[in-house]
C-alpha cells in the first residue's frame, strides 16, 4: 500500500482530517491496494479537546500544534513495521510508527495533564460503515464556513448525517473501536513507549 499511495492520490481537505482519513480508506477498498482488515482509524484527542503533536506542517520549529483532535491511519503489519498515515505532518508519508511515536507523538510525561493524549482506534471497516458528518462543526454562527470544505458531498449512512462527535469523544461508554492512554496505545502496538518517552525530554522545555 504505501508503494501505491502518495500525497498526490490522496483526497485531502486541509482541518478536515477525519474525511481525509475516510476517504483514503475508500481508496483501499476499492483499489484493494492493502488488505482492509490491516487499516485501523486512530482519533487523538482527550477530554478537555486540547492534544498537541509534533512535525506537523501548520508548526513552527520544534513548537507542537495543539489540535482539538487529529486522525491517522495506522496500517499493522504482521512481518514488518506498523505504518502511520498523517497527510498532516512533516515526516514521510507513510511513516512507521516507531518514527510517528518518537517525533510526532513523542510522550505524555513531561507535559501537563491537560495536555495529556488518547487515542481511539477504529477498524477502517466500522469507520467507513458507521461514520458520518454535515460538517457543521465547521461553520460560524452565521452559517459561513470557518475553513472552506471538501468539494464532495458530506459524508453519511443511512442511521445519520452526523456522529463525529462519537469518534471524537474519548469515553469507552460512546462510539466505535477502542479507547487507549497514549502509554497503552503504544505498549500494544509498539510493546513499549520508551521510545516516545526519551524524545521528548529533550522537547520537555517546549511542551505545553
Amino acid at each position: 500500500m504505501d508503494e501505491i499511495i502518495t500525497p498526490e492520490t490522496c483526497d485531502y481537505t486541509s482541518c478536515y482530517c477525519e474525511e481525509n482519513v475516510w476517504k483514503l480508506c475508500e481508496f483501499v477498498r476499492t483499489e484493494r491496494t492493502a488488505r482492509l482488515e490491516e487499516l485501523f482509524v486512530v482519533f487523538i484527542s482527550n477530554g478537555n479537546r486540547t492534544v498537541p503533536l509534533w512535525k506537523q506542517k501548520s508548526g513552527r520549529g520544534d513548537q507542537p500544534v495543539i489540535w482539538d483532535y487529529h486522525v491517522v491511519l495506522l496500517q499493522i503489519r504482521l512481518h514488518s513495521s506498523s505504518l502511520v498515515y498523517d497527510l498532516d505532518s512533516e515526516l514521510s508519508f507513510p511513516c512507521t510508527l516507531k518514527l510517528y511515536a518518537a517525533q510526532a507523538l513523542r510522550s505524555d510525561h513531561n507535559i501537563k495533564p491537560a495536555y495529556h493524549r488518547k487515542l481511539r482506534v477504529v477498524p477502517a471497516d466500522s469507520f467507513l460503515l458507521n461514520f458520518a458528518s454535515d460538517r457543521s462543526h465547521m461553520k460560524n454562527s452565521d452559517g459561513s464556513w470557518r475553513m472552506p470544505p471538501p468539494p464532495y458531498p458530506p459524508i453519511r449512512t443511512t442511521e445519520s448525517q452526523m456522529n463525529l462527535e462519537d469518534f471524537i469523544s474519548m469515553s469507552p461508554a460512546v462510539g466505535w473501536g477502542r479507547v487507549f492512554s497514549l502509554d497503552h496505545f503504544l505498549q500494544r502496538h509498539m510493546g513499549d513507549s520508551s521510545s516516545s518517552s526519551s524524545s521528548s525530554s529533550a522537547a520537555a522545555s517546549s511542551s505545553p
